[in-house]
């Protein structure tokens, strides 16, 4: 399949058991194929959340800035 890469992950039995049972009642076609599919899902969450947390730790930053200014106008009276 271009454009893919080949990686080796080690997975506990319980997670290999369901993911033949997902295989078997053709939810998804092949164990690669469902394993595709849950690290898409989870890609696209995480990178939802680490963009929220990213936007949060600028308006931290804009926020510390300003109590910055303020507490340095304050002590300057």
């Amino acid at each position: 399949m271009p454009g893919t890469e080949k990686i080796t992950i080690r997975l506990p039995s319980r997670f290999v058991e369901a993911l033949d049972l997902l295989v078997g009642v053709d939810d998804f076609p092949s164990r690669s194929e469902a394993i595709r599919t849950a690290v898409r899902d989870l890609v696209y969450l995480r990178s939802g959340l680490v963009t929220k947390k990213a936007k949060r730790m600028r308006e931290l930053h804009r926020n510390v800035s300003r109590l910055r200014d303020i507490e340095e106008q304050y002590l300057r009276k």
